[in-house]
């Protein structure tokens, strides 16, 4: 996240379980950065808040993906619902693909 943009996506590509080498998995975590002032140590300070996690799964070498649930509205229309899971199953999809993040 930079000074001007308080959201941010941290991805990670989790490597195949040995059982099933095809297996893809994404892991998401969606936050917003809050900025303080810590009056103990007379500094800035820097918090992630309204974290949401999410973890897509491929069996298939990341050509699809599954989510279980999802329990946010990550796209801001008011309510959780299948345009929420599908906004994330396209990200965690484009994510697996690119060989050098």
């Amino acid at each position: 996240m930079s000074f001007f943009n308080q959201r941010g996506i941290f991805l990670q590509l989790l490597a195949p379980v040995p059982t099933n080498p095809r297996e893809a998995q994404v892991s998401m975590q969606l936050a917003r950065k809050e900025s303080g002032w810590d009056p103990m140590k007379q500094e800035a300070s820097e918090s992630l808040v309204d974290s949401v996690f999410v973890t897509a799964v491929s069996s298939d070498g990341g050509r699809s993906f599954n989510i279980r649930t999802v329990k946010s509205d990550v796209d801001g229309d008011g309510d959780i619902d299948n345009d929420d899971k599908q906004k994330l199953l396209a990200l965690a999809k484009a994510y697996s693909s690119i060989v050098n993040p």
